[in-house]
Parts: structure tokens; C-alpha cells; sequence
């Protein structure tokens, strides 16, 4: 019995919620998963879109700073999430809370790097 196995009430759960393959991962998936994917998602959303979107923010919306603010951290979780739709609906949704939390993280330090060792915790 794996370790997922043990927390979920049911035995089909642990296939319907992360599938076979996260049940017993390979030395390459978790190496994907740990340092590839996070790495490679806040280097392109963090450093690219929502870096773009912020030192561009005053030029969308000049007349009210609060949502100037809001706008980048909204799109590139919207972006972010989106990205997870291959996975399926209720895992682009799973991951919303986490991003926001990623995106607001990148807005305070704009540190993308620091994203990413967070992102990597959320595996």
C-alpha cells in the first residue's frame, strides 16, 4: 500500500485523484516533478508573464493603482491555471489557491527562484 493509498478512504480514489503513475513514481517523473516543472513554470510565468504584465501595469490601468496591482497577479494565476487544464478541470481549479499564493509571493520579492522552491514543496 503506498503512502497516498493509506490517507484516501476508498482504494479507487488514489487512481481517480493522481493515477497510476504518481502512485510509484520513477527516479525521472520525480526529478519532472521536484525541479523541471517548477523551474521551468516560474521562470515563464513569474519572470516572463507576470513581470511583463507588472512593468506594464501602469500603462493598462493609469487611473486606478489597487487594481494596476491586482491585474498582473490575477492574469498569471489565471495563466498558471490554465496550464494545468491538461490534467483536467478539477486540477486546474486544485491548483488555483496555490498559485495565487505564488503569484503574490513573486509581487512582494520579485524573486522567481524563491516561487520556484516553493512550487517544488507543493509536490
Amino acid at each position: 500500500m503506498s503512502l497516498i493509498s493509506s490517507f484516501l478512504p476508498v482504494p479507487w480514489a488514489a487512481d481517480a485523484l493522481c493515477g497510476a503513475q504518481l502512485r510509484a513514481p520513477d527516479l525521472g517523473l520525480c526529478l519532472r516533478l521536484l525541479v523541471l516543472s517548477p523551474l521551468l513554470e516560474e521562470c515563464v510565468m513569474r519572470a516572463g508573464l507576470q513581470e511583463w504584465l507588472m512593468r506594464r501595469q501602469s500603462l493598462l490601468l493609469p487611473q486606478s493603482p489597487m487594481a494596476a496591482r491586482a491585474w498582473p497577479v490575477l492574469a498569471s494565476t489565471a495563466a498558471f491555471s490554465l496550464l494545468h487544464l491538461g490534467s483536467g478541470w478539477h486540477a486546474a481549479l486544485a491548483v488555483l489557491a496555490l498559485v495565487l499564493a505564488l503569484a503574490l509571493l513573486y509581487q512582494r520579492t520579485r524573486r522567481w527562484w524563491w516561487c520556484a522552491l516553493v512550487h517544488s514543496g507543493f509536490v
